[in-house]
């Protein structure tokens, strides 16, 4: 880890080193799977553990790597690993050595029910659907999925392709695991000044589900320190593909605390644990730098880190994201 000076304090000592955009979920026997972007951006990396805590540890097994050239063969990110229509997926962007910045979302296909130890096979980029002229034109990464009332959706960032470079976030229902039933809706744009430092920037969509709401999470401005976390959530029983639905908060959710050393917050994922007494508790899984000392672009800085977080719940339902929770 290169050597900086910054503040150590008990909220900032990482879960895993240098791994960001992390991505945790649990297979069929409660075991936790782990992902993320690795800083040389080659590669796709799996983690398993039967505890959260021991995921820290767990060995750590390269399940695809990067082409040499033509696409997928530069900036390998933010893979998310998933088991949708029972088979596991993984979903992750790539652009091309010779267009560095020709983002497109990927996935891959486990030919087995092992994830960790059956073989991946390359489907090639999402496709979007017949009657859809616009997804997938421009910069486009960090597609997630989830599932509501037995119907799978897709939530990516992608940039509008004319004019100034805004990365939106937007929503369609899926056919399969590797191609939209819809077209594309605008979930949400970058509408506010916390959203606008840097880059005008929605991205890294995360999904909680709590007593009837889905919440979405996201992230917005530059990667800096003035990363920060947003959110957005509706009702299960809503029309979850429109946008007027979705009631969007107004400030963050999450961002840099420099008195606790956590800077830059961003790009979660969600999973749980599951207590003595069987209860289960939500667990945030972000990124974030211990430093704002940066050289260069901070794209490449190596040192965004792992960090885990309890989720608390307000009297309205809402999630309380509060670093003073990190463990």
């Amino acid at each position: 880890m290169n050597q900086h000076n910054y503040k150590k304090t008990t909220y900032n000592d990482p879960f895993i080193f240098q791994r960001a955009d992390p991505y945790v979920t649990r297979d069929d026997e409660g075991r936790y799977l782990f992902t993320a972007s690795v800083p040389e951006y080659d590669r796709i990396a799996l983690r398993r553990s039967d505890s959260l805590d021991r995921l820290k540890t767990a060995s750590e097994k390269t399940i695809w790597v990067k082409h040499e050239k033509g696409i997928m063969s530069q900036h390998i990110w933010a893979p998310e690993i998933h088991k949708i229509f029972d088979e596991w997926y993984i979903y992750f962007a790539a652009s091309d050595v010779d267009d560095i910045w020709a983002l497109r979302p990927y996935v891959l296909h486990c030919k087995g029910s092992d994830p960790m130890n059956d073989e991946w096979e390359e489907c090639g980029q999402m496709q979007r659907c017949d009657e859809d002229d616009f997804s997938f034109n421009d910069f486009s990464l960090d597609m997630t999925v989830f599932e509501n009332k037995g119907h799978w959706y897709a939530i990516w960032a992608e940039k509008v392709n004319i004019g100034k470079k805004i990365s939106n976030l937007y929503i369609a229902e899926m056919e399969s695991a590797t191609r939209l039933k819809t077209p594309q809706t605008l979930l949400t744009a970058p509408d506010f000044d916390w959203e606008r430092i840097g880059f005008w920037v929605n991205e890294g969509p995360g999904i909680l589900k709590h007593d009837g709401r889905i919440f979405m999470t996201y992230s917005a401005s530059s990667t800096g320190v003035c990363y920060a976390v947003g959110l957005l959530s509706i009702s299960e029983d809503d029309e979850i593909l429109d946008p007027h639905a979705w009631i969007k908060s107004r400030l963050p959710v999450l961002s840099t605390d420099m008195d606790l050393g956590i800077l830059g917050p961003g790009h979660n994922s969600f999973t749980t644990i599951t207590e003595d007494d069987g209860s289960e508790t939500d667990v945030v899984i972000y990124h974030a730098r211990q430093y704002d000392e940066i050289e260069g672009d901070p794209l490449y800085d190596p040192n965004r880190h792992t960090y885990r977080m309890e989720i608390h719940w307000d009297k309205y339902g809402y999630p309380i994201f509060d670093i003073h929770n990190n463990f």
